[in-house]
């Protein structure tokens, strides 16, 4: 299991067995470090980061080894969700205005999609959202279809 802990004010990913057992916190920058998600085939855990001062999505190995930043734009982006079968990244992007740490509910946002070794996302749509709009694993089965929440339209 994975999660986001905070200690002394910087925000981490870290795991656990499901049995218990010892935690084990897998990043250790300051600032914040969240929206954690596993591939489905376990190879990978997807996450955000403020690292590089903009929240960007980060990738890396099961260990905490391997960080790879994902991508290098002027957006926010937040809550990686890898497609089940492990091609794409779906995400949802602020404008640079919106403050890295924050993901307010109601902003006109983007909706994102990348392959999940990198490259230049494609916006799938606009939308007034945020917070809510793309927090938990949203895929369809067959990794063709998307669900999240707007709270109107642009």
């Amino acid at each position: 299991m994975i999660y986001t802990t905070e200690r002394n004010g910087d925000f981490n990913i870290s795991k656990i067995s499901n049995d218990g057992g010892k935690e084990i916190q897998l990043t250790n920058t300051k600032g914040l470090d969240d929206g954690s998600e596993y591939s489905s085939d376990g190879k990978y855990i997807y996450f955000c980061s403020t690292h590089t001062g903009k929240m960007q999505m980060w990738r890396m190995d099961p260990d905490g080894n391997n960080q790879t930043q994902l991508t290098f734009d002027e957006m926010n982006n937040w809550f990686p969700h890898v497609s089940p079968d492990n091609k794409w990244l779906v995400f949802i992007s602020f404008p640079k205005e919106v403050p890295a740490d924050k993901h307010p509910f109601y902003e006109r946002v983007y909706l994102r999609l990348m392959p999940v070794a990198g490259g230049q996302p494609k916006v799938i749509t606009y939308l007034y959202g945020g917070q809510g709009s793309i927090n938990v694993p949203s895929w369809s089965p067959d990794s063709k279809k998307i669900a999240f929440v707007s709270n109107g339209i642009l």
